[in-house]
């Protein structure tokens, strides 16, 4: 499990495209140190294996599967990817509960100065739309942030100073692509609420009685 929190942005070193999907080779200085071959690394928002160690190169695995949701088949060399590594529970939980498994990606169609901050607009699948809520958590690219609004398929979030010089959001440009997570809490109440076999007292009536929506 992740928080969303970027602790760097690796420079990516070298792609090989195989027969079981790919091998990521990113270059960092942060995320290297102190995880292991096995070791689960948040990249742009997507959970990957690390199988391969050598001083600050760090090489990933990425599933066929992988590919198909995230934006990862469109990586070059060069490009920046936020990093995180798995969170621990001696410490304060910043962001959100982040899985590290992508939902789709969504179309970043542009951004406006908004105050000291920036709003960056996105466009996600209509059947993922249902999963984001105004002022609720969404992970993009791995970073947590909290949604500033939404109409339709569209909504926005609001990055600040800080975070746009730490992440690699920065960068996009109109048509760029982005990993998506959705929030983990709303894909498992539907599922509980769309069960057959639900026998719960769990709701619509008490999610809206207790505030959840």
């Amino acid at each position: 499990m992740f928080t969303g929190l970027i602790e760097e942005q690796g420079t990516v070193k070298n792609i090989k495209i195989t027969a079981e999907g790919m091998e990521l080779t990113v270059v960092c200085s942060i995320v290297s140190d102190d995880i292991d071959l096995g070791s689960s690394i948040c990249v742009n928002g997507a959970c990957l294996s690390v199988i391969r160690l050598e001083n600050n190169e760090v090489t990933f695995q990425a599933s066929n599967e992988t590919l198909k949701i995230t934006n990862f088949k469109l990586l070059k060399v060069n490009d920046k990817v936020n990093l995180e590594r798995t969170l621990t529970l001696n410490k304060r939980i910043d962001g959100h509960i982040v899985s590290g498994h992508i939902d789709c990606t969504a179309e970043f169609i542009g951004s406006k100065d908004d105050g000291f901050s920036k709003q960056f607009f996105f466009k996600v699948p209509d059947n993922f739309s249902k999963y984001i809520i105004y002022k609720g958590s969404i992970a993009i690219n791995g970073v947590s942030l909290t949604v500033a609004s939404i109409n339709n398929n569209i909504f926005s979030v609001e990055l600040i100073p800080i975070t746009l010089k730490e992440v690699n959001l920065n960068i996009l440009k109109k048509g760029d692509l982005v990993n998506i997570e959705t929030d983990l809490f709303a894909k498992y109440v539907e599922k509980i609420l769309s069960s057959k076999d639900n026998t719960s007292k769990i709701n619509y009536g008490f999610l809206e009685e207790n505030g959840f929506i």
